[in-house]
């Protein structure tokens, strides 16, 4: 039997229901996994400094954020590696020129090339953002990561001059006009990477659970990988496993495969 040391956790759509809930068998299943000595991280394209309470009700100290731009080990800095910053500015550009607005996530805070519209009060509202400023270009060589908000499906591919970088649709409901900016090395697959070699543990005793394209990297680098059943109809040939859904004990029963839980 491998033994497990490891677990990552995607945030919406995997650990949080679209009620923005935590269902209990989810919560009693990390429980009883931190009660074995593994070590849970939440892996997620948030910024860090917007999901203290989420953490605190887990009792999760652990994070990969920003898409895989930071992470931190119990409270201590394993990574950062923000954007490059023409790049940043590029992609401003474009979404200024096809009515897209944008989110900008620093170490510290969220910042938008419009805090008016009623999309982007939605998209505030939905991920529980906090520290919100207005966009300035001040900022653009601190960016760890971005979503690009109003996009209809096709217009994705405008972003596409940029080598290096691809689009992923935000997989929640009443979100899928966001588009989160993925770096091709720079992902939560190279996030999962770098903890692993920072902790000293194999691909092997690790285990991964997502639901959006963002996640694929994650999947991809870890010993199991677990694709929720509510995931991304592209995202299955990447996991491993098939779990239930985010509102049905999709983590809990993915563990279980694995007799992790009871």
């Amino acid at each position: 039997m491998t033994d497990y040391k490891i677990l990552f956790l995607d945030i919406d759509g995997t650990l949080v229901t679209p009620e923005d809930t935590i269902e209990e068998s989810t919560k009693e299943a990390v429980s009883q996994i931190q009660e074995k000595g593994i070590e849970v991280f939440l892996a997620t394209g948030r910024p860090l400094h917007e999901i203290d309470d989420l953490a605190k009700e887990l009792n999760i100290n652990s994070f990969i954020g920003y898409n895989g731009a930071y992470a931190i080990y119990q409270g201590q800095d394993i990574f950062q590696e923000p954007m490059n910053s023409e790049t940043v500015r590029h992609f401003l550009d474009i979404a200024a020129a096809n009515q897209h607005q944008a989110v900008l996530y620093t170490h510290e805070k969220n910042y938008y090339t419009d805090l008016n519209s009623q999309m982007m009060n939605e998209f505030i509202k939905k991920f529980h953002l906090h520290k919100n400023e207005i966009y300035s270009p001040s900022i653009n060589s601190s960016v760890l990561g971005m979503t690009l908000v109003n996009l209809q499906e096709n217009e994705a591919s405008l972003y596409n001059s940029e080598e290096g970088i691809h689009l992923s649709q935000v997989n929640v409901e009443g979100m899928r006009h966001c588009y989160d900016v993925i770096r091709d090395k720079v992902n939560k697959g190279y996030g999962v990477q770098m903890v692993l070699k920072r902790l000293g543990l194999n691909k092997e005793s690790s285990i991964a659970f997502g639901d959006g394209m963002n996640d694929k990297e994650m999947l991809q680098n870890v010993g199991e990988s677990f694709a929720m059943g509510n995931g991304h109809p592209e995202l299955f040939q990447y996991a491993k496993h098939k779990t239930t859904d985010v509102t049905n004990s999709g983590i809990y029963n993915g563990l279980k495969k694995l007799k992790l839980v009871k």
